[in-house]
C-alpha cells in the first residue's frame, strides 16, 4: 500500500510538472499573439492613414485639373485625372518621337493596386496581385531587343526627361522590425504549392541572381560562360521567358561578371570583374540598346589595385551611386560627374579590413556603407564625415551583408560558422548580435561565398541557399537557431533564391544549371 501511494504521489507530481510547463507555454503563445494583434492593428491604422492621405491627392488633383482653362479641357478630352504609363525599364526609345524637354517632370498617379508588402498577401491569401507585364509581349519584342510595358506602382518616382535633371527621390517607409526578432516559439511556415525548373540557358555554372528594382517580373542570371540572361515571369509565377542573351566577358582577361547590380532606374546592369593584369573593373550593360556596337560599356577608371572585385551594389540614397568591395580590402564608392555622366570613383577606406572585403551594403536612414570581410570584421563608414561610424568583430569570416528592406536598423551578415551561419545585428546596439540562425550541411563543413541570402518583400524572412540542393527559409520571428523550413529545390548545390514582390514567388538558381520557379501560399 505504500508503495502504491508512493507511485502515485510521483504520477500527481509529474502530472502537475507537466501542467505547469504547458501553461508557460501557452502563456507565452498568448503573450505572442497579442503582440502581433498589437503589431497589425498599427499597421492596420498607418494603412488607412495613408489611404486618406492617397485620396485627398486624388480629390486635390481633380479640383486643379477641373480649374483649368477650357482650351485644355478640349485638348485632354473629357478624362478628369491623367495617368502617366511608362514602359518597363530597359526601354527602346523611338527617336522620331522625341518631344520637347520640360522644366518639370510630370505628375505620375500611382497605380490602384499597389506592390504586394505585406507577408498575408504575398504569402497567398487569396488577393493576389495582376502580372505587371503584358504576356504577349515575347516574341516581337525579344527580337527588337525592347520589354514590354508595366502598370506603375505606389512605390516608383517620377523622372523627368531632361538629362541633367535631377531625379525625384521616395524615401521608402520605415517599419519597426527588431522587437518581432525572437519574440515567437513557432515558426509561420510558408507553403511551396508547385516548383517548374526552366533552363538557364547558361553552358557554365551560374553565378549571380538579380531582380530588377521597377518591374521585379523581370530578372537576371549570369554564369562562368560570361553571359547575362535577361529574362521575364510568365503566367504568374508558372514559367519565365528569355528576353536576351548578352556576352559581358571583359576585355583582356575574359573574366566572367563576379557580381551585378541593377541601377535603380532598371535601365541598366553594371557588373564587377578583377584588378588582376589591368583589365577592366567595371562594365555597363545598357538595357536601351538592342544586340549590338555599344551596349556592353567598360568604365576606363580602374581603383582596385588586385584580386577580384567581389560585390557591387547601388545605394539607397538620393544621389545615384554604387559601391565596390575588393579582394585588396579597399571599399570603393562611385559618382556619376559631368555633363558626360562619366562614373568616377573615391576610394573610403583601404587599410580598415586586413583581409578581402567580401561584401557590401548601405543603410537607408543614414549615409554609412557597411562592409563585411574575410577578416571577421564588420565596418560602418559615416561617408558623410570620413570616418569609421562603428567597428566590430565575430568569431568567424564574413561573406556578405544585407539591410533588412523594411526596418532600417536591422541587417544581416553571412559568417562561416556551420549552424550559424546568419547574424542580425541593430545597427543601434553597434557590436550587439541580436539573433543567429543556420543550418547543417550534410554535404560539406565548408562554407562559400557563392551562398548567398534574401529578405522577403515585408523583411520577416530569409532565404538562404545551400551547399546541399535545399532553400533554407528562417523567420527572423523563431526564438531558434535552425530554419524554420527547408525546400527540396534542386539536384544540386542552390545559390540564391529571391522573392517576387508582385507574385508570390520564389525564384533560384543551382549548379544544376536550371533556374527554379516556386509557387508559394
Amino acid at each position: 500500500m505504500v508503495e502504491e501511494n508512493g507511485e502515485e504521489t510521483n504520477s500527481r507530481e509529474e502530472q502537475e510538472e507537466a501542467l505547469v510547463a504547458l501553461i508557460e507555454h501557452r502563456t507565452r503563445e498568448v503573450q505572442h499573439l497579442n503582440n502581433r494583434i498589437s503589431y497589425y492593428q498599427s499597421q492596420l491604422k498607418e494603412a488607412e492613414k495613408r489611404l486618406n492621405d492617397s485620396q485627398s491627392k486624388l480629390a486635390r488633383l481633380r479640383g486643379q485639373k477641373n480649374a483649368v482653362p477650357y482650351k485644355n479641357k478640349m485638348d485632354n478630352g473629357s478624362k478628369s485625372v491623367k495617368v502617366e504609363r511608362r514602359s518597363t525599364s530597359p526601354i527602346h526609345k523611338n527617336e522620331g518621337s522625341t518631344s520637347k524637354a520640360q522644366s518639370k517632370p510630370e505628375l505620375v498617379i500611382p497605380a490602384v493596386t499597389p506592390k504586394i508588402s505585406q507577408p498575408m498577401k504575398w504569402a497567398g491569401s487569396g488577393s493576389q496581385a495582376g502580372p505587371l507585364v503584358p504576356s504577349h509581349s515575347n516574341s516581337s519584342m525579344k527580337a527588337k531587343g525592347e520589354l514590354p510595358s508595366r502598370t506603375i506602382s505606389e512605390r516608383e518616382v517620377v523622372e523627368s526627361q531632361d538629362k541633367g535633371t535631377k531625379r525625384k527621390f521616395e524615401q521608402k517607409e520605415h517599419k519597426e522590425l527588431v522587437p518581432l526578432v525572437r519574440s515567437s516559439v513557432a515558426p509561420c511556415l510558408i507553403r511551396c504549392q508547385t516548383s517548374n525548373h526552366i533552363s538557364s540557358q547558361h553552358k557554365r555554372k551560374l553565378r549571380s541572381l538579380a531582380l530588377c528594382p521597377v518591374n521585379d517580373q523581370l530578372f537576371i542570371t549570369s554564369a562562368l560562360d560570361g553571359f547575362i540572361n535577361l529574362w521575364q515571369v510568365q503566367s504568374r509565377g508558372s514559367g519565365a521567358s528569355l528576353l536576351s542573351s548578352t556576352d559581358c566577358v571583359s576585355p583582356k582577361q575574359r573574366r566572367w561578371p563576379e557580381d551585378i547590380a541593377w541601377h535603380p532606374d532598371g535601365n541598366s546592369l553594371f557588373s564587377a570583374y578583377s584588378a588582376d593584369s589591368g583589365d577592366s573593373q567595371i562594365s555597363v550593360l545598357n538595357l536601351n540598346k538592342t544586340q549590338g556596337r555599344g551596349r556592353v560599356t567598360f568604365l576606363e577608371d580602374k581603383p582596385h589595385a588586385k584580386g577580384i572585385i567581389n560585390s557591387i551594389i547601388f545605394m539607397p540614397w538620393e544621389d545615384v551611386c554604387f559601391i565596390t568591395g575588393g579582394s585588396d580590402h579597399a571599399v570603393v564608392l562611385w559618382n556619376e560627374k559631368g555633363a558626360d555622366n562619366v562614373w568616377k570613383p573615391k576610394t573610403l577606406h583601404r587599410n580598415m579590413h586586413s583581409s578581402a572585403v567580401m561584401g557590401v551594403a548601405g543603410m537607408q536612414q543614414k549615409q554609412i556603407v557597411l562592409s563585411a570581410g574575410a577578416d571577421r570584421r564588420i565596418i560602418g563608414f559615416d561617408v558623410n564625415v570620413g570616418r569609421a561610424d562603428f567597428k566590430h568583430q565575430i568569431e568567424s569570416k564574413c561573406m556578405s551583408i544585407i539591410p533588412n528592406p523594411c526596418d532600417f536598423n536591422l541587417f544581416m551578415v553571412q559568417a562561416g560558422t556551420p549552424g550559424r551561419q546568419l547574424r542580425l545585428f541593430d545597427i543601434r546596439l553597434r557590436q550587439t548580435e541580436i539573433h543567429a540562425f543556420g543550418w547543417k550541411q550534410e554535404s560539406s563543413e565548408s562554407q562559400s561565398a557563392l551562398i548567398n541570402q534574401a529578405w522577403s518583400p515585408d523583411g520577416l524572412y530569409i532565404t538562404s541557399g545551400s551547399a546541399d540542393p535545399t532553400i533554407h527559409i528562417f523567420d527572423i520571428r523563431y526564438n531558434s537557431h535552425k530554419p524554420s523550413q527547408s525546400i527540396k529545390a534542386h539536384q544540386k548545390r542552390v545559390f540564391k533564391a529571391v522573392w517576387l514582390h508582385s507574385v508570390p514567388l520564389l525564384v533560384s538558381i543551382s549548379s544544376d544549371l536550371n533556374i527554379g520557379l516556386h509557387k508559394t501560399t
